[in-house]
């Protein structure tokens, strides 16, 4: 029913947005629902707007992985992507592990991802992080980057209140 839900959304999300020759540039996105995600990134699909991941992409911004071709996808030094299992509230609201919703997120990544997400013991309540030359070998890295020289740690800072994704000028101008 759930996957349901979010392929509609993902088909009226398509069907609203035009075109436009525009980046879309992810900074310091922590997620949200998976819902609201899969929308944005079926429009950004059909735009045909590179995207450009510039910091952290954690939990249902790594939907992008899946949803969009690799082509149109580039990374910089500093993208790091953070990965768990899906979770909803209960009725004392305390958060569930949802095992549908983390097998239809897992089910999403292109197979590289799923491989490197299942040879660090798969989806978990515990964010899994995948950066520099982990990363760099699975999606190229944007013009003008250099590629990452080591693994590095990127500090992780909890719950963060900003999710930003920043648009170019021209895109602004097309909405």
């Amino acid at each position: 029913m759930r996957l349901r839900i979010v392929l509609l959304a993902a088909a009226i999300a398509a069907l609203t947005f035009g075109s436009a020759d525009a980046t879309v540039r992810i900074t310091d996105d922590m997620g949200g629902l998976m819902t609201e995600y899969a929308s944005r990134f079926a429009a950004v699909r059909e735009s045909g707007e590179k995207v450009v991941i510039d910091g952290p992409c954690f939990s249902a911004c790594t939907m992008l992985l899946g949803m969009l071709p690799r082509e149109q996808v580039c990374i910089t030094p500093k993208a790091v992507l953070g990965f768990h299992a899906a979770w909803n509230f209960d009725d004392s609201g305390r958060r569930v592990t949802s095992a549908s919703a983390t097998r239809a997120l897992y089910d999403i990544y292109p197979t590289r991802v799923r491989s490197w997400i299942t040879h660090r013991g798969g989806l978990s309540p515990q964010m899994k992080f995948l950066r520099g030359r982990d990363l760099a070998a699975i999606y190229p890295m944007c013009n003008g980057t250099a590629r990452p020289a080591a693994t590095t740690r990127a500090r992780h800072r909890g719950r963060h209140p900003v999710r930003s994704i920043e648009y170019s000028a021209s895109a602004r101008s097309a909405r």
